[in-house]
């Protein structure tokens, strides 16, 4: 298994993955298409705050990827990494490709002087195998995260009341 930063170029493969992530957390939810991930992913991965990282399997087909950015909180004492999505092919669990995935996010925030890395868990009980293995992984939970939309990914219009 080989572990790597993603580059522009490889911003069809990174789309590809996120859209499996999605299709196994909300099927048919989504109706972003791949050449609109595709595109955000290029745009993302071309800054200096968005990283991507690879898992390829030993045919250098890409079966995991975890995508991380920096953040930056004077209560967090600076900079800070947070894991936004994270996947690996159902065929490729339990082999240690995500533990690999962190371990190089993780030496990315080390290199970037972070003073530490999150992640946002997802809802337990449905995802108690994604918090536990974050926890295992030396995460520590510190609460729920909410959001609010204020862009649709799929044609980039506003969110909420009276779309202008």
């Amino acid at each position: 298994m080989k572990i790597r930063l993603a580059e522009v170029d490889d911003a069809p493969i990174v789309a590809r993955l996120i859209l499996e992530l999605a299709a196994e957390v909300a099927p048919g939810a989504s109706t972003a298409t791949a050449e609109r991930v595709t595109a955000v992913a290029r745009a993302l991965l071309g800054g200096s705050s968005v990283w991507a990282v690879l898992a390829e399997s030993g045919a250098d087909e890409a079966v995991g990827v975890l995508t991380l950015n920096e953040c930056a909180s004077i209560s967090a004492g600076g900079r800070f990494g947070e894991i936004t999505e994270m996947y690996v092919q159902p065929a490729f669990r339990s082999q240690g490709i995500g533990a690999n995935l962190i371990r190089t996010a993780l030496e990315l925030g080390r290199s970037r002087e972070w003073t530490r890395l999150e992640v946002g868990a997802p809802p337990v009980p449905p995802w108690a195998r994604s918090s536990a293995f974050y926890r295992r992984n030396g995460f520590e939970d510190s609460g729920p995260r909410l959001k609010l939309a204020l862009r649709r990914l799929q044609n980039d219009t506003p969110s909420g009341r009276g779309d202008s």
